[in-house]
């Protein structure tokens, strides 16, 4: 052991992004950085000054635009921060001005028309994203390695990744060898002939200082606090390995000796060990973590495993090395399975969904021809990662020819397709048929009015976490809102053009940091019961006094210059929001008789229905499963209704409802 310092910790897998611009509404913070440093460098008086003397002052800016929240204790190194990610991808220089696809990126932003003008049929932003990522590289311990190519290949001689499979096996394919490796042992566990643990362990102990560390803790027969530290390759300090010294000499009297006065002591020292790893360990070891049940079972209260079984030290090292590991290689690997999903999902090509990751039905197609191909250019830095190039330019074989992707996609879905417009259908067509596998998972009846009395509590953490991290609570409110309005339009209707949303792969709302009207349009087609109309629904969070002051110009605005399109046709608005203002819902009765004027003033409307309804409503509405065939005599009776304007929303609305 004297012969030997410190054994170097070496990186084994990449990621996407940083760990420190792990942000809320991804997408959005993105398009907002990019204006606002774009706006901060383009000034007299930082343009000529290099970011290593601005980075303070960026931190500040962001604080001013609201960016952030809280006091850093190194503004500097939080500006770098905030940056670094952006920098990886292409976004940025290294001296935090926009490239090329930044400035593209921003133009998309600022223009708010994220539709789609590509042959893969995804938004303009994911298509940006999405050529940026097949360029994007990581430097993996000396080795260059473009992570979404690697999961290009790896999806396509697989079908799909597991979540499992892609937080812990996908980012270890860093070179040609292992990706072939790691998709050969998918297989073999897929069949049940070896388990995950033995592929993630055999992946870490072929590398050379895991081999040598290893080596060290046989070969010494007096076990240390330094050895251990040693043994332990800390990516960050020896010292956070301390605590593994007295696990180990309980764990051996237990395992070796039998000594079930160590049980105990064994726990406690379980608890010591820092991060992921002490609850895989208590997992590992331990049928239960109640103590007192521990204290009164001792070996029964034991898990039948490798360390148990154990007969000798030489035995007891191995497995104790390998699970050590086995648990740190883990914490790490799931620490960045956020990191890379959210990047990934950026691209609207990668879906999310029934614990599996996969490519969506036409990028699959396209990607399936090129993967063999595109594989030999994964291991090597792109030089155009911060030019705006055509996707054929980052590699010829990208450059695929319309029919045979219409090809591919006739043989997956079994149908003759020949242009694109048949395309565009089949899109159109697998993505309501997975909106409404979702909205049967996720959005029932009882769940939607679970999710609004969420968002009538302003419960922000819980919606975050049941629907998604990549949009504001407004966006979700609208999204769910649209969701909520199709179940009771029986399910008819193209509801996913009628919310104005941007929707990632996975059929989730993302936001934008410059968007259109948030409008939800509905049309509706002539029945019995009503004419051909179309139905503005308008959506706010507000409340009391802000809410008259938010809402009343834009609502009316939006339902003035919709009907100034079209006077022939019947056009109205209902509001919602969690609470309703009086003078709010005085406002848009009175706007029954005041005419609505173009910006020319050369034509009008004499007058505007606007019908207000609060979530409370809704959820009566949905509990109750009234439809829109018995919502729209409803609401037009209420619009006629003489009643005076204290009482109205009572006796016309919620009395009714």
């Amino acid at each position: 052991m004297e012969n030997i310092k410190k054994i170097p910790f070496k990186s084994y897998c990449w990621s996407v992004g940083t760990t420190s611009f792990r942000t809320y509404n991804l997408n959005k913070s993105i398009e907002r950085q990019l204006f606002l440093i774009d706006k901060f460098k383009s000034t007299a008086e930082n343009k000529d000054r290099t970011w290593k003397k601005l980075q303070q002052d960026y931190y500040y800016f962001l604080k001013e635009n609201e960016f952030l929240i809280g006091d850093a204790n190194r503004p500097d190194k939080d500006a770098r921060e905030k940056t670094s990610g952006l920098v990886d991808v292409g976004l940025l220089t290294n001296e935090r001005n926009l490239t090329e696809v930044g400035q593209a990126l921003l133009k998309v932003s600022i223009e708010g028309n994220f539709e789609s003008d590509n042959k893969l049929e995804i938004s303009k932003d994911g298509y940006i994203y999405l050529k940026q990522l097949l360029k994007t590289s990581n430097d993996v311990d000396g080795k260059i390695v473009r992570p979404f190519i690697v999961f290009l290949y790896v999806e396509s001689k697989l079908g799909y990744l597991t979540n499992d499979e892609f937080t812990y096996l996908l980012p270890l394919c860093t070179d040609r060898k292992t990706t072939d490796r790691i998709i050969e042992n998918i297989m073999t566990y897929r069949k049940g002939e070896i388990t995950f643990d033995e592929i993630l362990i055999s992946v870490f102990m072929s590398m050379d200082n895991y081999r040598l560390a290893f080596a060290e803790l046989c070969k010494n027969p007096v076990v240390t606090e330094e050895l251990i530290c040693m043994i332990g390759i800390n990516r960050k300090s020896r010292n956070y390995d301390r605590a593994y010294y007295s696990f180990y000499i309980l764990l051996k009297k237990v395992a070796l000796e039998k000594d079930e006065n160590s049980i105990i002591p064994l726990f406690e020292a379980t608890n010591k060990i820092s991060g992921k790893s002490k609850n895989m360990w208590k997992k590992y070891l331990f049928i239960t973590a109640n103590l007192s049940t521990l204290k009164k079972n001792k070996f029964n209260a034991l898990k039948d495993n490798k360390i148990f079984g154990c007969i000798n030290v030489s035995e007891f090292n191995k497995v104790f090395f390998e699970q050590m590991h086995l648990y740190k290689v883990k914490s790490t690997l799931s620490d960045y399975f956020d990191l890379n999903r959210r990047y990934f999902k950026i691209t609207d090509t990668v879906l999310f969904a029934d614990s599996k990751v996969e490519l969506d039905i036409l990028p699959k197609c396209y990607f399936n021809i090129v993967a063999d191909k595109l594989i030999n250019v994964a291991f090597e830095i792109d030089e155009d990662l911060q030019k705006d190039i055509p996707i054929e330019k980052i590699d010829p074989c990208l450059a695929i020819d319309e029919k045979l992707l219409y090809k591919a996609l006739s043989k997956t879905i079994g149908a003759e397709i020949t242009h694109s417009s048949q395309a565009k259908k089949v899109v159109k067509d697998e993505r309501y048929s997975r909106f409404n596998r979702l909205i049967d998972a996720m959005f029932t009846k009882e769940k939607l009015i679970n999710l609004f009395t969420k968002f009538e509590n302003r419960d922000d953490n819980e919606i975050r976490r049941y629907i998604t991290d990549n949009a504001d609570i407004p966006t979700m409110f609208e999204y769910v809102l649209g969701i909520a309005w199709y179940l009771i339009s029986d399910r008819q209707g193209d509801i996913l053009d009628y919310m104005n949303l941007s929707l990632e792969a996975d059929l989730l709302p993302k936001s934008h940091a410059v968007g259109g009207d948030a409008d939800i349009v509905y049309k509706y087609q002539k029945s019995d019961v009503y004419p051909e109309h179309t139905l503005l629904i308008e959506a706010t969070l507000s409340e009391k006094t802000g809410q008259r002051k938010m809402e009343m110009e834009p609502v009316s605005r939006h339902l003035g210059e919709y009907m100034l399109k079209d006077t022939e046709k019947e056009c109205y608005c209902i509001f919602i929001s969690t609470y309703l203002s009086m003078n709010v819902i005085s406002d848009f009765r009175m706007r029954k008789y005041t005419p609505y004027f173009s910006s020319d003033g050369l034509s009008s409307v004499d007058g505007m229905k606007i019908i207000p309804i609060q979530t409370s409503e809704i959820k009566t509405i949905l509990s109750k499963d009234i439809k829109y065939k018995q919502m729209y005599p409803l609401v037009a009776n209420a619009y006629d209704s003489t009643e005076g304007v204290k009482n109205w929303y009572e006796q016309e609305i919620k009395f009714k409802i």
